[in-house]
């Protein structure tokens, strides 16, 4: 063969080859970018210094790292239609996995969510899960305990107030959690709750602080909602209080602490098991203290040296394996729930908690 033929024959290998390399990349490459975007839904603004903007930093700090495009909905109210529209344009914009950051959504698109098998995702809410839906959160009532040793030992009227969003199991959990903190410390307080029933009503939540200062007579307080108004409150009147969410700042000593945590390394962990062909591999993601995605913010001046060390006693005692909700634990109607030697399980914690431990009392106008 000379070697005219021989270059017109590797002239053509060389081009098929070329050809085959460039399919592949058109029809590999692009289900590869495809698998790589994540589509991600908030309540509110991604701006917002509260729930919404620490999970969307979180988010958006997540995909950074692990090299995946992010496609993100915000302001997408609860109950009204939107989260499935969100979950529908997200598909098409070639979302394949798809996360839902508010504690409503899983109810509310639970049907839709199954219209999609091929899709993962994984929502904020223990109830609801599926083969293609996982329910995801951190043990954030163990930095909720925390938080009431804090209170539990700063309180001197023994009236501690607290606002919370609504009833359900991640709230229910948060109050009594808290509770048995503040019980560990000071047998004597009691815990006065009311309800807005909305994650954010600055209104609502300011005139339910508002009444537990000046008619309960709560001289500290706390809150589950997505914004610091209870704080901001709590500084008018110039008690006590603790936040959720995010190290606030601009506060006097008043603000003694919040309950904060790393979401950055959660949606890491649930991203990585995506990516890895490991998502939706059991009904519920829960991660707390032990990974260190849960704890207390910095203190204030007001946080004396033996808080410190009660909240130091009580959290090596978490780390070594005691559950905060073990040994003798009755509930407010003065039923045994939990006895001596038990542990109430994760399933009743995560689907089941309808009750609340002795020490929580419920304010009402």
């Amino acid at each position: 063969m000379n070697n005219k033929k021989k270059g017109i024959i590797a002239l053509a290998l060389c081009s098929i080859i070329f050809g085959v390399i460039v399919c592949s990349i058109l029809l590999f490459g692009k289900a590869d970018d495809s698998r790589k975007k994540i589509g991600f839904i908030l309540s509110g603004s991604s701006e917002e210094y509260g729930w919404n903007g620490m999970h969307y930093i979180g988010f958006k700090n997540s995909c950074e790292k692990l090299g995946v495009e992010m496609l993100v909905k915000e302001n997408v109210k609860e109950f009204t239609g939107e989260c499935e529209v969100a979950i529908r344009e997200l598909v098409d914009e070639g979302a394949s996995m798809i996360i839902l950051s508010s504690y409503g959504y899983s109810e509310e698109v639970y049907e839709i969510v199954q219209e999609y098998p091929e899709i993962v995702f994984y929502g904020n809410s223990s109830e609801y899960h599926s083969s293609n839906l996982t329910s995801y959160f951190t043990r954030m009532y163990q930095a909720r305990y925390l938080a009431g040793v804090v209170a539990g030992m700063k309180t001197m009227g023994n009236q501690i107030g607290y606002v919370a969003a609504m009833e359900n199991n991640e709230v229910n959990r948060g109050i009594n959690a808290f509770t048995l903190g503040v019980k560990r410390v000071n047998p004597s307080a009691v815990v006065n709750v009311m309800w807005t029933n909305d994650w954010d009503n600055e209104v609502a939540e300011t005139a339910a602080a508002k009444m537990l200062i000046e008619q309960a007579g709560v001289d500290v307080i706390t809150y589950h909602q997505n914004q610091d108004y209870v704080v901001r409150e709590a500084e008018k009147q110039e008690i006590f209080s603790i936040g959720y969410h995010v190290p606030l700042e601009g506060m006097s000593d008043k603000y003694l602490t919040s309950v904060v945590c790393s979401w950055e390394m959660l949606y890491e962990e649930i991203i990585r098991q995506f990516l890895q062909g490991n998502a939706n591999s059991k009904d519920n993601f829960w991660i707390g203290m032990d990974k260190e995605v849960v704890g207390l913010s910095d203190y204030s001046e007001e946080i004396t040296r033996d808080i410190i060390e009660e909240v130091k006693k009580a959290t090596d005692e978490i780390l070594a394996g005691k559950d905060v909700f073990s040994g003798v634990i009755y509930d407010n109607l003065g039923k045994l729930r939990c006895d001596e030697g038990e542990i109430i399980r994760d399933e009743i914690l995560l689907e089941q908690f309808d009750w609340f431990v002795e020490g929580v009392e419920f304010y009402e106008e």
